[in-house]
């Protein structure tokens, strides 16, 4: 897959871009935490049969610049998303979402839907009526936040990430997101969460304005997500009424990690279903 770097707004980041060149209509990934763009390597190489796709590593994360002054809020990532897609030449978006990627992509998809084409949810959305795990409750304390992110090893980052996924996640992957979370994605980590306190609040706003749209939209969901919730997929037709939902039993957090063949088939399906004019359309 062929890898990239751009920069936008000053920011210098790591992009792969596959499929038809030029082609103003892409699948578009956004990572969440603590993750980055290669999370998505494999899926990606699936959906270029589909159409363009691109991913980027959002600031403060994965191989991006990691400036101290960006805006980590919601609005924040989003404007940021929309000016990197522009600067790719992206005018219409079929959005893959995960983690935190999900309301910041969802939050672009109010500021532009014209531009908006379909959702795929892969454990994030809307976090309507949600309340915030343990350890990010720790992490939007003042202090105690940056205590728990200074004592973070190797060891104690691959047992929280076990936890987050009891079926087990790539050796290979583990590692290559703890060699990323340096002091400067730990510190970004931080900015973002006591952004968004709110996430409830934030999320019944982006589903008043999305509902409206009634864009097509995949849920993938692993039911044993400790982070966010199983009952959470069906509340996505909050905002999006024509919902299909996957439900994976025995994955968590990562089901594109751990179970990456059914995600696939289930995504490339959906993705095939929506695209406007067949594979290596658009522009």
């Amino acid at each position: 897959m062929q890898r990239d770097r751009i920069s936008v707004d000053g920011i210098a980041t790591s992009v792969f871009d596959s499929g038809p060149a030029g082609a103003d209509e892409a699948i578009v990934f956004v990572h969440g935490n603590p993750g980055s763009s290669a999370d998505w390597e494999p899926l990606a190489d699936r959906t270029r049969v589909c159409r363009r796709s691109v991913g980027f590593d959002m600031p403060g994360f994965g191989r991006s610049d990691k400036p101290g002054t960006f805006d980590h809020g919601v609005a924040g990532h989003a404007r940021h998303l929309g000016k990197i897609l522009e600067h790719l030449g992206v005018r219409r978006a079929h959005l893959v979402l995960h983690d935190l990627g999900g309301p910041w992509g969802l939050e672009w998809a109010t500021m532009h839907p014209d531009a908006f084409a379909s959702a795929t949810l892969i454990n994030t959305g809307l976090f309507l009526d949600y309340r915030w795990h343990r350890t990010a409750r720790i992490w939007q304390t003042p202090v105690l936040g940056e205590l728990l992110q200074a004592v973070t090893t190797r060891t104690g980052f691959r047992l929280a990430l076990r936890e987050g996924n009891p079926r087990g996640l790539p050796r290979p992957f583990i590692d290559r997101m703890y060699r990323d979370y340096d002091r400067h994605t730990r510190a970004a980590v931080l900015r973002v969460y006591r952004a968004m306190v709110d996430a409830a609040g934030i999320a019944a706003r982006q589903a008043r304005a999305l509902r409206p749209l009634r864009r097509p939209a995949l849920v993938v969901w692993g039911r044993r997500d400790p982070y966010l919730p199983a009952r959470l997929a069906e509340r996505q037709r909050d905002g999006f009424p024509e919902l299909e939902v996957v439900m994976l039993d025995d994955s968590g957090h990562w089901p594109f990690m751990d179970a990456p063949e059914r995600v696939a088939e289930a995504v490339v399906a959906f993705l095939r279903r929506v695209l406007t004019d067949g594979p290596g359309g658009g522009g």
